[in-house]
């Protein structure tokens, strides 16, 4: 791994080709194959801007999910290729983008300092033999896919007969990567998925082969310690080795915010790095022998690595949570939405986000997931949204159906975010005759739902001419809560050198440490949940609460004990991070106050 850092999936389309931006310069990003037909479209896009052949897979073929990924992945592969040995091949000549790789390098790289040595020499055969070396020790950056577990609707034929299990979209898409010719990982996102690790089983990919490589490697995206664990072990007893553990901050993050029971970031990469190399031979002892009954012998033991990700503004943070917790890599995602020559955001809600404040990015209930998902105030989609409300016509057409899967009022499984649902279940609602401030707080409830699989794909549509006649142009973005401190647009030069601390971008606003922002922003959730349940509380809500809290102050008392470690440059910084944990603690006291008198009320 040439960089330290990696660009995580950003939505639908935000991310959907950024390799071709930066996997030539050794970076590594994620792009989400959850919807095929995106990636047939932008596989006719780069096929015509490449001036390649383009054959489509129609929605009808046998298979056509899968062999659409397929194709598209490896229509990537071949072009990073491409992009990769035509700089590679440049001369050292002033101006060549051979030149850009090596300078976007960390200043600590052993590659960079063969670089700037190379550079202070005179033409000559010493320095020619550095330029060889150079080049054979460049590498691309990996071209990885996301997989969100919780997408896995059934899919039918056109008589409506069920395709059945192995047709499925998580595994349809999961067959999509293991037939293309990358080499390279899946993230695997949202939780443990029994039925697709099955299917994960029988394909060969994901095995060592004969020389002891693995060609598909298995990234598991999770938020604490024991569920990195329990999905682990049920994995490596399919033989099936996780290469990286990839922990996110469940709220400091952007899509979907899986909340959990006040386990915060540092804790939890504290976990990892006490229990790292007794979690490794948990595995490899579970993996080896899953291995030898499939007559698998491995040449040598498998890497295990770590990274982190969510909430990471500084060059100060990413070097602390790398050096400190002994991490591989940390992920930096929305900035990068910021970033024009790295992903596809339309020039409206560019601007946009160059001038939003804090308060236009919110943890809301949109998703038709059921799963909380960062919003933006400032988007199309949430103005298209209020309007159909205001028209009469809440809910958006249901196209793609990917998200499908309400059986409330129909046979065949429907989108909580299509006008057909939000129209029965507000003529439902109606029915209930309820008061008119219960009857608001259901119908904002169930119209806030929106159209995630178009919302998150329209901005590559806008920003690369391909959106269709009546197609819609509404956009949803769902950035975490870090990039309000954002203020500009940046170029990729310019943000690799903010995340390696040769250039510091200046933020808007002040902004607090990583942890504290993430440690607020659980103790604003914390509030408002128990808020909304405190008038129906029962036992299991009470132990959940009373969990939450504790692990709160927990992770409070940690960060304390932390602040030596985090040397900071001066005495006000330090006086400056314990009030922010101890403003943190007295709101907390104050849920801990409330919480205990609705106990003793109930």
């Amino acid at each position: 791994m040439q960089h330290t850092f990696h660009i995580p999936v950003l939505g639908l389309a935000y991310s959907i080709d950024t390799p071709l931006k930066v996997a030539r310069y050794g970076i590594s990003s994620v792009l989400s194959i959850v919807d095929d037909e995106l990636t047939e479209r932008m596989r006719k896009f780069h096929c015509e801007a490449n001036h390649f052949a383009y054959s489509p897979i129609a929605k009808e073929a046998e298979d056509s999910r899968a062999k659409r990924i397929t194709a598209y992945l490896n229509l990537l592969h071949v072009l990073v290729n491409e992009q990769f040995t035509q700089l590679k091949q440049e001369s050292f000549a002033a101006g060549n983008d051979i030149h850009n790789y090596f300078e976007l390098l960390p200043e600590n790289s052993k590659l960079k300092a063969i670089y700037h040595h190379m550079l202070g020499l005179e033409e000559g055969e010493e320095k020619e033999g550095l330029q060889k070396e150079l080049r054979w020790q460049m590498k691309p950056g990996d071209i990885d896919v996301n997989i969100m577990t919780k997408v896995d609707k059934a899919n039918y034929n056109t008589a409506g007969e069920n395709l059945g299990n192995d047709f499925t979209d998580a595994l349809a898409a999961m067959r999509g990567f293991a037939n293309s010719s990358l080499h390279s990982a899946v993230v695997i996102s949202a939780g443990l998925n029994p039925r697709l690790y099955t299917y994960m089983e029988t394909c060969e990919s994901f095995y060592p082969n004969t020389a002891g490589l693995i060609t598909k490697k298995i990234i598991l995206k999770v938020s604490d310690f024991r569920s990195a664990l329990i999905q682990a072990k049920m994995l490596a007893k399919k033989g099936l080795w996780v290469d990286e553990f990839r922990v996110e901050s469940g709220l400091n993050c952007g899509g979907h915010a899986f909340a959990t029971e006040g386990l915060l970031l540092g804790p939890i990469l504290e976990e990892f790095k006490q229990k790292r190399n007794e979690l490794m031979e948990e595995l490899f002892h579970i993996y080896r022998h899953a291995l030898e009954t499939k007559g698998i012998l491995l040449n040598a033991r498998p890497v295990l690595k770590i990274t982190a990700q969510g909430g990471i503004g500084t060059a100060e943070e990413h070097n602390f949570l790398i050096n400190y917790y002994a991490l591989d890599a940390a992920g930096w995602g929305s900035p990068f939405l910021l970033v024009p020559e790295v992903t596809n955001v339309d020039s409206d809600t560019l601007h946009a986000l160059e001038n939003a404040t804090t308060d236009d990015f919110y943890v809301s209930n949109s998703s038709p997931l059921g799963v909380l998902f960062n919003n933006f105030k400032k988007s199309s989609m949430e103005t298209q949204r209020l309007q159909r409300i205001e028209k009469g016509r809440p809910g958006s057409p249901c196209i793609k159906k990917f998200l499908s899967t309400n059986t409330e009022f129909t046979e065949l499984p429907i989108c909580t975010a299509s006008r057909e649902y939000q129209h029965l279940k507000i003529k439902e609602l109606r029915k209930m005759e309820l008061e008119p401030a219960a009857f608001q707080e259901k119908f904002d409830a169930i119209t806030e739902k929106i159209c995630l699989c178009e919302g998150l794909c329209a901005s590559a549509y806008i920003k690369n001419d391909m959106i269709k006649p009546r197609e819609s142009k509404a956009v949803s973005i769902c950035p975490g809560p870090n990039l309000s401190y954002f203020s500009s647009t940046y170029s990729l030069k310019e943000m690799v050198s903010h995340i390696y601390g040769r250039e510091i971008i200046p933020f808007k606003i002040s902004r607090p440490n990583l942890f504290i922002n993430e440690l607020n922003l659980y103790v604003d959730y914390l509030k408002k949940d128990l808020a909304a349940q405190l008038h129906d509380l029962n036992a299991k809500k009470t132990k959940y609460f009373e969990k939450f809290t504790a692990q709160l102050y927990t992770g409070i008392n940690y960060y304390r004990d932390l602040i030596p470690e985090l040397k900071l440059n001066t005495s006000n910084a330090v006086q400056d991070l314990q009030e922010q944990l101890r403003n943190a603690e007295e709101k907390l006291q104050l849920i801990t106050k409330d919480l205990n008198r609705s106990i003793v009320q109930a």
